[in-house]
């Protein structure tokens, strides 16, 4: 009777273990980056694991986000629309599969108070990330727009926070950087100010994305992923000031700092995504691409059409 008592406590135990064995582990490459912040509330406040994903979050440099995917250290990734085409133009295979966020001026160049306008620009120097990176297509597109190439400017290459910092502590003619950085220029206006943001110039949607080998292999954990995502804005509605307050701890700030970085943008919701799909995604990924050809960052437009896969948002 004993051993029967065992072997019922074992299988009671083995049935207890299952949801925890079956979670697929994905590993997701991200940044500080405030619209991607519900990434981290879908894991800290364990919606991923409710929907049986075993999630492991990565700050990794956007410069180098599509190394680690390539490394096959990450399977997924959150970045912006047009790195997606650069990364696949540049031999790194991914797929999109939804929408995350919108900037509304969380994105934005600040410049010293004596520049009056970004045709000013010509010949100073501007700090931004590497080629390849959304602040360096943000300043090619805020130059495209007022008559001017990346090539009028001199570019020093430096992240979104040292290049904010940079700024304030007086180096550089000029800074392009992101929330929650750009609050820390907004809140300093004796270093310069912020000439134009993502309200002046919309251009700047982040999506998330994973190798097609991943999608093809897991479209379960894939559909889990879209909907723990949902979840997090949702949660974000109905518990906001619980909500920031997770968010801002992995970025070191209070939820009232924190939420005043998400005034500039919006999180998108299963609809927005809907829309956003049915036609904006592939207009914008075409000027887009047309643009990274023009300042060199790919050598040949890849397939736009191959780019996304937004059947999980249904």
């Amino acid at each position: 009777m004993k051993l029967i008592g065992v072997s019922v406590a074992a299988m009671l135990a083995a049935l207890v273990a299952t949801p925890a064995a079956a979670q697929t582990k994905v590993t997701i490459a991200i940044s500080g980056w405030t619209g991607f912040a519900p990434l981290t509330l879908a894991k800290e406040a364990g919606i991923f694991a409710k929907n049986g994903l075993d999630v492991t979050i990565k700050k990794v440099p956007q410069a180098s986000r599509h190394l680690a995917i390539a490394s096959g250290d990450v399977q997924c990734a959150a970045t912006t629309v047009e790195t997606w085409v650069a990364w696949n133009a540049n031999g790194v295979a991914t797929t999109q599969l939804f929408q995350l966020d919108k900037s509304y001026g969380a994105d934005g160049m600040a410049v010293r108070a004596g520049i009056a306008s970004i045709k000013d620009l010509k010949g100073k120097t501007v700090a931004a990330s590497a080629p390849g990176t959304a602040p360096y297509f943000t300043l090619a597109w805020f130059l495209k727009k007022n008559g001017l190439s990346v090539k009028d400017v001199s570019v020093v290459n430096m992240e979104p926070g040292p290049a904010a910092q940079a700024f304030i502590a007086g180096q550089n003619d000029a800074a392009m950087t992101y929330e929650p950085y750009l609050s820390a220029v907004r809140e300093k206006p004796e270093a310069g100010k912020i000439i134009a943001t993502t309200l002046d110039y919309p251009m700047i949607m982040d999506t998330f994305g994973c190798t097609p080998k991943f999608i093809a292999d897991n479209e379960g954990a894939v559909k889990a992923l879209a909907k723990s995502y949902f979840e997090a804005v949702a949660m974000i509605g109905a518990e906001k000031d619980k909500s920031y307050e997770i968010m801002g701890a992995d970025v070191k700030q209070t939820g009232e700092k924190f939420g005043a970085s998400a005034q500039y943008l919006r999180w998108q919701d299963q609809e927005a995504n809907k829309k956003f799909f049915a036609g904006e995604h592939q207009a914008f990924s075409k000027e887009a691409a047309e643009l990274l050809l023009e300042i060199g960052v790919i050598k040949e437009i890849p397939d736009l059409s191959k780019l996304a896969d937004p059947r999980f948002i249904q």
